[in-house]
């Protein structure tokens, strides 16, 4: 362990040898041009996408095998072109319309090979009998094991040794009595599976109010609905999405309890997989009290303005459907809060409002409330993720440009992208299949290869979950030797402009296309309550 320095360093851990990396994002050395070609064409049309396998979820609760669909219809394809679906071909000025990529002559070249890779992938697992009830001792039953200072948590993950999801935390867990008695919920997400999400709730919590916000529309919209009418006590809020190919991406639960009220942001959709064999994270507030009769607005408000932030979130979707959840989050003390709150919301800004949202939310507070790190060339930048959209034909165009100097507020640092290869999604807990959820398409992956000499592979070796595919999304700036952090965000947010938000107008305006939300940590939230930073030991990532 080591105290603060001046650089606002984070010790993760000072037992391990330099030389054995044993962060929970290790790097492993870079990918030969051949398993680069593999790790785009996890994706490819013959596998199945996050949309198809997330929409049939949604639809049948996954009680039948994943389909394979290699030519979906126009109103589907558009469907797909999405943050989650990874399909992002119009996210940029730069892309090819996907009806011009039909008459590439390279087209039918590709095509026999991914047929011939399909035919060598061993059976879909999802089927009927996939999903397995998991016994008692599979879940916490007292809070003794939970992080109370850093509040970050893993989800269990079936099939791994126990000792690895002591202190991690099923859904089932979240909405138990064991963190409140709870009267309200809302459920902020992209993807839902109805019944099986009320199944989640408790029994005497389960005919509790519930409000789905969503970004659906027609058909999609209309089905979600169907779904809804055995709960009467579930209500909808639809996010307004007046951008093209942009999504409702967030996930956040609010929690009204008896006892007060929490907040909970996550990497999770709301379906059985991504609760399964999925590595996922997420952020659980303290138990808000609810404020005295009679005090100011500004009473409650966090060092890191928490409360502020999350009430403009939330104002921004000018619902009437949430004012009610805007009036209880007032009334309520959030001044326990140490992380920072970083959302996109859809829309076009200029002046202060630039910095608001999206990657330049981000730079902001890494301005303000950091300082320059020695031997910054030395720190290295990573960003893991799920999905990959659209950055242009090369990485000036955005990535090595805004973004990239962004996430370098710090200084210049080494520059890595974590992302499964074929192998790590081969040889998952969930085979194949896994790579459902890693979308990156082939039309997309072919014209940015440039992006080839950032990738590392997945492992998490620490806590278990190497084989568990990554779902969740963080990104930080780690010391060489793997144990301090400079800082560390988790987030629904994957590597794109839509999530993240691009420069226009000779870098006047910003235009982000998703709602998105993760929380940000940074060492000097945490120095008056913790003088020792050994935030994130890596024994109970």
């Amino acid at each position: 362990m080591s105290q603060d320095s001046q650089h606002g360093k984070w010790t993760i851990s000072d037992k391990r040898k330099p030389d054995k990396i044993t962060t929970f994002f290790k790097q492993e050395p870079k990918l030969s041009p051949k398993c680069n070609e593999d790790t785009h064409s996890v994706n490819h049309p013959s596998a199945p996408s996050m949309g198809s396998e997330a929409r049939t979820a949604t639809h049948v609760n996954q009680t039948n095998p994943v389909k394979y669909e290699s030519n979906p219809s126009p109103s589907v394809k558009r469907k797909r072109e999405t943050e989650e679906a990874g399909w992002n071909l119009s996210s940029s000025d730069d892309e090819t319309p996907t009806s011009a990529l039909k008459n590439e002559p390279k087209k039918s070249k590709v095509s026999p090979k991914r047929k011939k890779t399909e035919d060598k992938r061993p059976p879909s697992p999802h089927g009927t009998s996939y999903y397995k009830e998991e016994p008692a001792d599979f879940f916490e039953t007292n809070l003794l094991s939970m992080n109370d200072m850093y509040r970050f948590y893993l989800n269990k993950v079936t099939g791994i040794p126990k000792k690895f999801n002591t202190g991690a935390l099923h859904i089932k867990e979240i909405l138990s009595p064991m963190f409140g008695t709870l009267k309200e919920s809302a459920q902020f997400n992209y993807c839902f599976d109805i019944p099986w999400m009320v199944e989640q709730y408790p029994p005497e919590f389960r005919d509790k109010p519930v409000i789905l916000v969503h970004g659906e529309k027609r058909e999609s919209k209309a089905r979600l609905i169907e779904h809804a009418k055995p709960y009467p006590h579930i209500c909808f809020c639809q996010a307004k999405l007046d951008i093209a190919f942009g999504t409702h991406h967030t996930k956040m639960m609010l929690l009204w309890y008896e006892e007060g009220f929490r907040v909970i942001i996550l990497t999770s959709n709301l379906i059985r997989a991504d609760w399964y064999q999925k590595t996922q994270g997420m952020w659980m507030s303290p138990l808000y009290p609810r404020l005295p009769e009679g005090s100011p607005e500004t009473a409650g408000e966090s060092p890191t303005n928490f409360k502020r932030d999350l009430l403009e979130y939330l104002e921004a979707y000018q619902a009437p459907e949430l004012a009610e959840w805007i009036d209880r989050i007032k009334q309520h003390d959030l001044s326990e809060t140490r992380v920072y709150l970083i959302g996109s919301t859809p829309g076009r800004y200029q002046g202060p409002a630039m910095e608001k949202w999206g990657h330049l939310r981000l730079r902001k507070l890494l301005s303000e409330h950091t300082k320059p790190v020695q031997n910054e060339e030395q720190w290295h930048v990573l960003g893991q993720f799920s999905s990959i959209g659209s950055m242009g034909l090369d990485k000036t165009k955005w990535l090595a440009a805004e973004f990239q100097r962004t996430l370098t507020t710090l200084g210049k640092p080494g520059k890595s992208l974590v992302y499964p290869s074929v192998e790590n999604v081969r040889t998952s807990l969930e085979g194949c299949p896994a790579g459902g959820s890693l979308p990156y398409s082939i039309q997309t992956a072919q014209k940015q290869l440039w992006l080839h000499s950032y990738f590392h592979g997945w492992h998490a070796d620490v806590t278990g979950r190497s084989n568990a595919m990554p779902h969740i999304k963080t990104y930080m700036r780690v010391s060489p030797d793997f144990t301090q952090l400079a800082w560390f965000l988790v987030t629904s947010a994957n590597l794109s402009k839509a999530a993240w938000g691009t420069l226009e107008k000779n870098n006047t305006q910003i235009m982000v296309r998703s709602y998105e939300l993760g929380v940000l940590y940074l060492p000097s939230a945490f120095v008056t309550i913790f003088r020792l930073t050994n935030i994130f030991h890596l024994a109970c990532f």
